[in-house]
């Protein structure tokens, strides 16, 4: 005994409003895990690769595991020293604000850095599709 269409929509309709429901009260706590799967589905060709060179399954995502970290400690290592000027002058106008104090320098410098950054963002881009162009 099969279902009218009609019915059929009715039941698929609330099931869909449910699943809806469930999902924005849950959003918070599902996205590490959605982003885990992510993670782990964009990595998979890469254990393989090392499977095949010769590497058990554990052993690669052991080194790729290790190769995330170090990248991720590169990365803070080369950025984090460019946010600290930001953040020292940022800091400081906000502090002069409140006390009733003039900002105009405090904005002045972080002006400065925006154009040297935006001066120096050209040759840094031009570095990198070199790089990756040529190897």
């Amino acid at each position: 005994m099969a279902l009218p269409v009609r019915e059929q929509f009715k039941y698929w309709g609330v099931a869909a409003v449910v699943f809806s429901v469930v999902l924005w009260f849950l959003g918070d706590v599902l996205l590490p895990f959605v982003l885990g799967g992510a993670i782990a589905y964009l990595l998979d060709p890469v254990a393989d690769r090392l499977e095949r060179a010769g590497l058990s399954r554990a052993a690669s995502v052991a080194v790729i595991t290790v190769l995330a970290m170090v990248v991720f400690v590169l990365l803070s290592l080369l950025v984090l020293p460019l946010y600290i000027p930001v953040l020292i002058f940022g800091a400081g106008a906000v502090q002069a604000a409140i006390f009733g104090e003039g900002i105009a320098a405090h904005l002045a410098i972080l002006g400065a850095l925006l154009a040297l950054a935006l001066m120096l963002a050209p040759w840094a881009i031009a570095a990198s599709l070199r790089i990756s162009i040529n190897g």
